[in-house]
């Protein structure tokens, strides 16, 4: 079901802190953790931190894909990141259920953020997780924060460069993806 050369699938890390889970621990998606947005008086006008909810970790069955090259001997999450944070998640208006404005957050707000940036690029279907890799430069390196506490400490600590609870960072534009 997670396996469609030329389509670009991307898998929530998950809402519990650090550790793996399904399908964000699939080598054929792209797996999406979670950040937490406040304003600042910088460039952005954000600051951004690892949301302490976000999943991450290093799997113990799934093979790592061939891009990526950290010190996990199988698949490692995340490989990007977006705004999950309940607390200063997204703005929806609901007609179902309820009527009126909410803030929503989790991976769950995430994944389809990192969906549409890509929808954004249009190149989904030349295109698999690798690009973002190759274009790191082009995302938002997140180097504060952490969802837990594990022996390899840039599994659930970020850092610069990848870790696991934001993996190469945010959106900067489409340029990663």
């Amino acid at each position: 079901y997670y396996n469609h050369p030329g389509v670009i699938i991307t898998a929530s890390s998950g809402d519990n802190g650090y550790g793996v889970q399904l399908p964000a621990a699939f080598n054929t998606v792209v797996a999406v953790g979670g950040t937490s947005l406040s304003r600042a008086n910088n460039w952005r006008g954000w600051t951004e931190n690892a949301w302490n909810g976000a999943g991450s970790g290093c799997s113990s069955y799934i093979s790592k894909p061939a891009w990526q090259h950290d010190r996990c001997g199988k698949r490692t999450i995340t490989d990007v990141a977006a705004i999950a944070d309940p607390a200063t998640g997204v703005a929806v208006y609901t007609t179902y259920g309820g009527k009126g404005w909410g803030i929503y957050g989790g991976t769950s707000v995430s994944s389809p953020i990192i969906a549409g940036v890509y929808a954004l690029a249009g190149n989904g279907a030349h295109i698999n997780g690798s690009f973002l890799y190759s274009h790191a430069s082009s995302l938002n390196d997140i180097t504060s924060g952490k969802n837990g506490k594990c022996k390899q400490a840039y599994l659930c600590t970020t850092e610069r460069g990848y870790d696991g609870p934001t993996g190469l960072g945010t959106p900067k534009g489409i340029g990663a993806f």
